[in-house]
């Protein structure tokens, strides 16, 4: 039997965005994809008030959200069609605080094994300050035959 040639190939960037609109996080955040090629994905999240913290800059679990997305989709991207991730360890060095504007995270694989992958994020201001760099790693897993995550195993009784 032939493999279905949607489960070959990876999405567009504009099937990616349609999917990342989708989920929920992104929609309840604000995340928008504006690059999405082989290793390397752009997302961008407009500041808005639901974004801060009690001293009104961006919270930290929500830009570490943003490049953890961004890093996520990224390896997706790298990886051979048939592959599905998940983040193993994240480590975030927050370097300025950001109150206002556009907020991007900027990930890139920079090495892909077979079943770990690292990646490097650059999170920027919207006058291209550095304003956070996450360093991320992501377990490299097959989908199952339906295209979809392998079923845990069940325990013995």
């Amino acid at each position: 039997m032939a493999r279905s040639k949607k489960r070959d190939e990876h999405p567009t960037a504009d099937v990616l965005r349609q999917r990342l609109a989708a989920t929920n996080l992104a929609r309840q955040f604000g995340f928008v994809l504006t690059t999405a090629e082989s290793g390397h994905v752009i997302i961008e999240m407009p500041v808005d008030e639901r974004h801060k913290q009690t001293h009104g800059v961006v919270h930290g679990g929500v830009m570490a959200a943003l490049a953890d997305t961004a890093g996520g989709l990224a390896t997706y991207m790298a990886c051979p069609p048939g592959k599905r991730v998940a983040t193993i360890e994240m480590k975030v060095n927050y370097l300025e605080a950001v109150s206002s504007g556009r907020v991007s995270a900027d990930a890139r694989v920079v090495r892909l094994g077979a079943h770990v992958a690292v990646v490097d994020c650059d999170v920027r201001d919207e006058t291209h300050r550095l304003v956070g760099k996450a360093l991320m790693t992501f377990f490299v897993a097959p989908l199952d035959k339906k295209g979809q995550k392998p079923k845990k195993a069940r325990r013995p009784r």
